[in-house]
C-alpha cells in the first residue's frame, strides 16, 4: 500500500513542468529516492533541488533559467530586471536572475543569480503563469517602486513611461504605485509628474 502511495505521490510530481525537493519529500519522497529516479533516467535534475520529468519538454530558451532560478531559491520572488524583462519594461537583456529573498535567509549570489534581500518580502507578491510553471513574481507597481529604490533613475523612468503606454488590463495601477511609493519610502510624484505632462 505505502508502494503503491508513493508511486501515486510521484506521477503527480511527474505531472508538473517543474518539481523540487521540498514538494517531493512533503509528499513523502525521499532525497535519495529522487537521485535514483535521476540516474534510472525517469527525472532529469535541472538544478540543485529542481527536478523535472524526463519526458516533458524543456522549458522555453527565454524564460526557463528565471524559472529554475526561482525554484532553486526557497522563498525567492522575482524581482527588478528579471521582473521588469518578464513585464517587458525593459530593453535591457539582465545577465543574472534576480531573485528577492527574506533579510536571514542563507541564499548567495552567483555568476547567474543575482540575490536581493528584502524586509518587506510579500508586499506586491503575486504569481503568474510562466511557460505553464506557476512563479511568485512582484507585481508592475512594486517592481517600478523598486526600480527607483534600487536600480538607476535611467531604467526607472523608461520602465514607468513604458508601463504607462501599455494597453488594458497591463495599464499601471496609478493609486497601488503611490501606496507602495509612501510604504516603502520613495518620493514618486516628481517623476510620475515628468512623465505624464
Amino acid at each position: 500500500m505505502a508502494k503503491k502511495r508513493l508511486t501515486n505521490n510521484l506521477t503527480k510530481l511527474l505531472q508538473k513542468p517543474l518539481f523540487t525537493s521540498k514538494e517531493a519529500k512533503e509528499l513523502g519522497i525521499h532525497p535519495a529516492l529522487l537521485c535514483y529516479y535521476a540516474k534510472k533516467g525517469l527525472i532529469k535534475r535541472l538544478s540543485r533541488g529542481v527536478y523535472q520529468s524526463s519526458e516533458s519538454p524543456s522549458l522555453d530558451f527565454q524564460w526557463g533559467d528565471l524559472i529554475e532560478a526561482v525554484y532553486a531559491v526557497r522563498g525567492g520572488v522575482v524581482c527588478l530586471l528579471s521582473a521588469l524583462a518578464v513585464y517587458k519594461l525593459t530593453d535591457e537583456i539582465p545577465r543574472q536572475h534576480w531573485i528577492g529573498i527574506r533579510h536571514g535567509t542563507d541564499a548567495v549570489s552567483g555568476p547567474h543569480l543575482k540575490i536581493v534581500r528584502f524586509r518587506n518580502l510579500d508586499l506586491g507578491k503575486i504569481t503568474i503563469e510562466l511557460e505553464g510553471v506557476s512563479i511568485p513574481i512582484y507585481d508592475r507597481e512594486r517592481t517600478i517602486i523598486d526600480a527607483f529604490r534600487l536600480l538607476s533613475r535611467e531604467t526607472a523612468i523608461k520602465a514607468l513611461k513604458m508601463s504607462l503606454a501599455q494597453p488594458g488590463d497591463q495599464k499601471l495601477d496609478l493609486i497601488k504605485l503611490q501606496a507602495y511609493a509612501k510604504k516603502l519610502r520613495v518620493n514618486i510624484d516628481p517623476y510620475l509628474i515628468t512623465v505624464t505632462t
